[in-house]
């Protein structure tokens, strides 16, 4: 699968992202700079961390006029795999193809740590290959991954599993202890209805090789190969 990776002016984790999918999956990425309104063909799309546009006004608010950032939500409308990752997951927001908004950490500092994260949704695209409570270890570097949204649109977002990600403790329990930066309900990472866009503050790409510390971020990765076989195995059967 071809991966595109948007680069926005201030992204800095886009080598890293285009990196590790190549090595997690054996797939091609290609980076496509903010203006440009194609995405080359590409089967995923991924949004890399870092400072896009500087944070200026709110973080990830100007990506939403980018020709990329177009493409990228017209295709997440036909079903394209797309995944927001730190300050890609604040301009998925931002762009509503996921509920809620990324603000200031509870303790209004930068966090630069290593999370543990539940799985609580594998029903999507970039989680299909994990199990029910699987527990990841991730590293978090953000200053604004406070995750919110009003209690109606929670109790909504709970209701139809929308809640991907949760921060826990060794065990598995989504204590507040475990929580890095206030956000709301312990979220750590949320998904549109559909399943194929998904947002987490975590950084998976940071996680593939062993040698940089851990590889639980591969899994998520995978996933979007199970993904996109089983949809393409749907559509055959019901072509």
């Amino acid at each position: 699968m071809r991966a595109a990776v948007i680069v926005f002016p201030g992204s800095n984790c886009d080598a890293d992202a285009a990196w590790a999918w190549e090595q997690a999956t054996g797939g091609p990425a290609v980076r496509i700079w903010h203006d440009t309104a194609d995405l080359g063909g590409a089967e995923v799309a991924i949004l890399p961390g870092g400072f896009a546009y500087g944070d200026y006004l709110r973080c990830g608010a100007l990506c939403r006029f980018s020709p990329a950032m177009q493409a990228v939500v017209a295709a997440a409308g036909r079903g394209l795999p797309v995944l927001g990752i730190c300050n890609g997951f604040q301009i998925l927001c931002e762009a509503g193809l996921l509920p809620g908004v990324l603000g200031r950490n509870a303790h209004l500092r930068f966090v630069c740590t290593t999370a543990t994260v539940r799985v609580d949704q594998p029903a999507t695209a970039w989680t299909s290959a994990c199990a029910p409570g699987q527990r990841l270890r991730l590293p978090i570097a953000h200053g604004e991954g406070r995750y919110w949204l009003a209690a109606e649109e929670l109790a909504a977002l709970r209701q139809r599993g929308g809640v991907v990600f949760r921060y826990c403790d060794a065990s598995g329990e989504a204590a507040a202890e475990a929580n890095p930066n206030g956000s709301l309900d312990q979220i750590a990472g949320v998904c549109n209805p559909e399943g194929n866009v998904v947002g987490l503050m975590p950084h998976p790409e940071r996680a593939v090789d062993a040698l940089l510390g851990g590889t639980d971020g591969r899994v998520l990765l995978q996933s979007v190969l199970r993904w996109s076989t089983r949809a393409h195995a749907g559509a055959a059967a019901r072509g």
